[in-house]
């Protein structure tokens, strides 16, 4: 059995809406992982809305529409920023990456598989389409981010059952952002955890909290990665709190059956 602990990862960060802070959980997450020694590469899979260079302050030459077309290799494309970690940008306003499927999307999945990495994090755009729902479904582990609002509650969960449809034997987890407190995290997971088992027979696991913190705007807006301008805040340590904990939750994953989705 392969130990998806330490073995090559694909990590899917998803949210059935936007306005989570789900890019910017991605990157931290990203930065974390390099600096514990990972080669990590970061794809920004919102297809035809990306903005990862954005945040990041990168001004591509070469994107993943480029490398889609064959006018680039992969390598040609990758950005190497100063955290530690390799970026793949996205293009933004693609109607054509948007609309990605058949074959051009298979593509896609197979760049992402044979990467050149030790864990690819692909931050996926907001919501429920077939190219979103693809790419999480051949994803090892699929982090749905979700947030106190109602709304984030219950997209969130159509994200969770979907992915149970399109890939039974998947792993999942639930990321909660930008709360006031830990015990509001668990109140929220409780929720989603209470609807899974309910209509889907499998509840689904916490797997972080971030906390709510000003540092991350203030660090969106200096488009400077949060562990890099803040690395002591609240949020940053729940990042690399999250990080940290990922070996040793996916090693115990890896000895489930793979019966369901969510475990």
């Amino acid at each position: 059995m392969t130990n998806i602990a330490t073995s090559r990862r694909l990590i899917a960060v998803a949210s059935g809406k936007g306005g989570v802070g789900k890019t910017c959980l991605a990157i931290g997450l990203a930065q974390a992982l390099a600096a514990s020694g990972r080669a990590v590469l970061l794809v920004d899979g919102d297809l035809g809305l990306a903005n990862v260079d954005v945040q990041l302050g990168l001004d591509p030459v070469r994107d993943l529409g480029d490398v889609l077309t064959g006018q680039c290799a992969l390598a040609e494309a990758l950005i190497r920023h100063p955290a530690g970690f390799d970026v793949l940008p996205g293009r933004s306003g693609s109607a054509a990456l948007a609309a990605l499927e058949g074959e051009r999307l298979a593509q896609l999945v197979a760049l992402l598989r044979d990467a050149p990495a030790d864990d690819v994090v692909l931050d996926l755009g907001a919501g429920l389409g077939a190219a979103q729902r693809r790419l999480a479904a051949v994803a090892d582990l699929l982090l749905v981010v979700a947030t106190e609002e109602p709304t984030s509650l219950t997209d969130a969960y159509a994200v969770l059952k979907l992915h149970r449809r399109d890939a039974p034997s998947g792993r999942a987890g639930v990321v909660v952002n930008m709360v006031a407190q830990a015990s509001h995290a668990h109140r929220v997971h409780a929720a989603l955890d209470s609807a899974c088992r309910g209509f889907l027979g499998a509840g689904v696991p916490l797997w972080g909290a971030i906390r709510r913190d000003p540092k991350v705007p203030a660090a969106i807006r200096a488009q400077t990665p949060l562990l890099t301008r803040h690395p002591a805040c609240p949020a940053a340590e729940d990042l690399q709190r999250l990080a940290a904990a990922l070996p040793a939750r996916l090693a115990e994953l890896s000895l489930l059956p793979d019966k369901s989705l969510l475990t």
